[in-house]
This record gives C-alpha cells, sequence and structure tokens, in this order.
C-alpha cells in the first residue's frame, strides 16, 4: 500500500515519558523509557513488584503476539530483573483470565465485548485499558476484479448473504464468494462489530485459518472477496475503498487515514490490566507506549497510537536523491 516509505519516525516527539494519551493510566519513572543504560543495571537491583522488576503473565491473541514477544523482549533486555511469560489465547479466554487473575495483562486486537464489561462492574473490579496501535480491516478482492469500492452496508448484505452477486454491487455478473476468518479471532469479533451490527455472517463462506490464508484464497478465487489485518494487505490482492454508509465518500486505506480515524473500519489494539495489578504490567504498558515501543508498531505494519506521528509526503514531481 505504500505507506511505509512516508511514516518517518525521526518525526517523533515524546511529550512526556510514558503517556498514555487515549486512556487514562499512571505515569512512570522517566529512567523506566529514557534514562541512560545505568538506569537497567540499577533497575534490576530493585526490589520484586517493581516497574521493571517482578514476575508476571501476559496473554495475548495470536494476531498481536509476534508484535507483543518483541516488545517484551526488548524490555527484558533494557530490565534483566523482569520475569515475563508470554501466553497465547483467544480473546475471550485472555479477559476471563485477566478478571479471574491468572494473568497480569492482556492483549487484545479488538474493542471489550458489552456483557465483559458488565462482569467487570459487577465483579467490583477495575480494569483499564490503553490503545497502544491503530489496525485497519481491509477488505480485498482478486486483481480481476473490477469492483473498487464498497459501502460499509454493501459489505454487510454480502456476509449475511442478502447481496450475492458482483452486478448488484457494480461489478460483472458472477457469484460472490465470501472468505472468513475463524469465528474466535479478533478480526472476525472486530468485523461482526463495525460491519455487520453484532451479528455472525450466515452467508455461505470459505473459513481461512488466518490472513496468509485469506489472501490465498482470494487470488485464487476471482470471485472471492476476504477482509485481513492492515500488515497483511500488502501483496497481489486488490484492497478496496469504503465507505461508511451509501452515498458518503469512499476511503482508501493508508496510515494517515488510519491514523486520523478517516478510514471507516479502523480499529485499535489493547492493553488491558487490573488497576490493583502487579507494578510490572504498567512498567510494560509504559514500555509499549514510549518510542521505542511505539517503532516497534510501526515495524510489524500497524498505525502507533501514543506518540505523535507526523506523516511526510513526496511530491511525485521530485526525483529521489
Amino acid at each position: 500500500m505504500g505507506w511505509r516509505g512516508f511514516l518517518q519516525f525521526r518525526h517523533f516527539v515524546s511529550r512526556s515519558a510514558g503517556r498514555r494519551v487515549t486512556w487514562p493510566g499512571p505515569l512512570l519513572l522517566a529512567c523506566a523509557l529514557l534514562g541512560p543504560p545505568g538506569c537497567a543495571r540499577q533497575s534490576s537491583q530493585q526490589a520484586e513488584d517493581s516497574e521493571t522488576s517482578g514476575r508476571i503473565q501476559v496473554m495475548s491473541v495470536p494476531e498481536a503476539r509476534a508484535l507483543m514477544a518483541r516488545e517484551i523482549a526488548t524490555f527484558v533486555h533494557a530490565y534483566p530483573a523482569a520475569r515475563i511469560e508470554l501466553l497465547t489465547g483467544t480473546s475471550r479466554e485472555a479477559v476471563t483470565s485477566l478478571l479471574e487473575g491468572r494473568v497480569d495483562l492482556v492483549v487484545l486486537t479488538r474493542e471489550l465485548e458489552p456483557e465483559e464489561r458488565t462482569v467487570n462492574v459487577k465483579g467490583g473490579l477495575e480494569l483499564t485499558g490503553y490503545r497502544f496501535a491503530r489496525d485497519a480491516i481491509c477488505v480485498i478482492v482478486n486483481p480481476a476484479n473490477p469492483v473498487e469500492h464498497l459501502a460499509s452496508d454493501q459489505l454487510k448484505g454480502i456476509y449475511l448473504g442478502t447481496i450475492t452477486d458482483w452486478s448488484e454491487v457494480g461489478g460483472r455478473r458472477g457469484r460472490i464468494e465470501p472468505v472468513v476468518p475463524a469465528p474466535e479471532t479478533d478480526l472476525m469479533a472486530s468485523f461482526q462489530q463495525r460491519v455487520l451490527g453484532g451479528e455472525p455472517p450466515t452467508a455461505p463462506a470459505f473459513r481461512a485459518a488466518n490472513d496468509s490464508a485469506t489472501v490465498a484464497r482470494v487470488l485464487a478465487t476471482p470471485g472471492a472477496i476476504g477482509f485481513v489485518s492492515m500488515a497483511s494487505a500488502t501483496g497481489d490482492a486488490r484492497t478496496l475503498a469504503i465507505s461508511a454508509l451509501t452515498g458518503l465518500p469512499y476511503v482508501d486505506v493508508d496510515a494517515e487515514k488510519v491514523y486520523r480515524g478517516d478510514y471507516p473500519l479502523t480499529r485499535f489494539c489493547n492493553l488491558y490490566a487490573r488497576s490493583d495489578g502487579p507494578k510490572l504490567a504498567n512498567g510494560l504498558i509504559t514500555w509499549v507506549s514510549s518510542i521505542d515501543g511505539q517503532r516497534l508498531v510501526h515495524e510489524a505494519g500497524l498505525v502507533p497510537t501514543a506518540v505523535p506521528v507526523r506523516f511526510a509526503r513526496r511530491s511525485p514531481m521530485l526525483g529521489s536523491h
């Protein structure tokens, strides 16, 4: 999609160390993020249960595991007194484990469901959420498909089975063949929240094991349509522009539009922790929200959300130097 060339990390400015710009949270020691190398040596001698030492368990959904593994590795390299175990589970398993105190921090690529928020309130627990990255649900089709854009309500009709032929949405006559991810994935949950009004898809569909399988199916099937994470929409499958509703402008996917929230199917990656949980969980959250942590977000193909970003576009009239 060509956005990585104009997202320049040298333009990042940290307004305050560990500041989480979206949801409230404690400010941590600047030394934990931006201090000299000696800080890491000093922190390794700190008592247990500090922002840079102790032991916690983190559960991540599969979609975010690779990114979180890199975040944890860089944190532990800087602060070797930290012991962090990374587990993998569905978002429902992660939230349940957090509420029951079996893990200390969870990583989701969707928002909490209403019933999860209800359990949180009724149980007398306080969960704090931190948005650390923006992603996009990218709708992809076969390169030979002439359709260039869809409205969100048309997309809903396709996946609920009320729109079954490409000619109904401005394409050539031919059967639409939806592709869906596994129902327990956050991508599917986000799509249901944002497009299907909370309903599961009811159109006959091919189930893909992951984003790579979705892309492969779409490339092999002229009438197929699927949706993947922004990081996976970089191959030969064509990405459609989307409008929030029929009659509204269509918006292409690029990092700047995702960052501003202009793209209708923008979603957030979230960290959730108990407010009374270990201090080390807050230390890791602050690391992920720092410039170094957000650089890893960018390298994973997502859009940073916890630090200011400036987008620089080169004019097509200018040559490269």
